[in-house]
């Protein structure tokens, strides 16, 4: 086996890594920064119909002003599911329904609560580069498994070891880079 015959465990590598930034990048989203964002609801699960389903599938969500979320939902007597999904996600949000609609007004956040929301964030992208090391070291074991069985040379090996260090660099920086960024949302610096 040459190294080129090692292009399809990189592509593997590469989409395991693309999708634990795709689920920090989610997670993210949810951290409110003061804003109104429909965003901020998409880890709320509702239970409807004897499943829990996500927010958006049972309510249109919209922004009426910027300090407040309105979920109408498709099945008027799902209000209390979704107050109960909202309480229930523990996102600091009080929803309140008037009998047709919920309203989910967002809190300013104090400085105190900018900062919580600041380690919490810290703490998701933690968790993110700790499963791109994850894939890394599965894909180092697989490596040097291929050279203990004589299917790679060493040379190949230590390519393979190199490459899959830069793809897991590429995408430690990827979460560094959403961590900044939602830093900056919430702390302003």
């Amino acid at each position: 086996m040459e190294f080129s015959d090692l292009k399809g465990m990189f592509g593997e590598v590469k989409t395991r890594m693309d999708a634990g930034i795709e689920r920090v990048r989610r997670e993210m989203a949810g951290v409110r920064t003061g804003r109104a964002a429909v965003s901020l609801l998409d880890a709320v699960h509702v239970e409807a119909y004897g499943s829990r389903v996500p927010l958006n599938q049972v309510a249109t969500l919209s922004i009426p002003e910027p300090g407040m979320i309105v979920a109408q939902p498709f099945d008027p007597s799902l209000l209390k599911a979704i107050e109960k999904g909202i309480t229930a996600a523990d996102l600091g949000l009080n929803p309140a329904n008037d009998g047709k609609i919920v309203r989910i007004p967002i809190p300013a956040l104090t400085e105190e609560r900018r900062k919580e929301l600041s380690r919490h964030v810290h703490k998701q992208a933690e968790e993110g580069r700790n499963a791109i090391r994850l894939v890394r070291r599965d894909a180092n074991e697989r490596l040097k498994k291929l050279l203990k069985d004589h299917t790679v040379s060493e040379d190949d090996e230590r390519k393979g070891l190199e490459h899959v260090q830069k793809i897991t660099d590429d995408h430690v920086k990827m979460i560094d880079e959403l961590q900044k960024k939602k830093d900056q949302e919430l702390l302003g610096h």
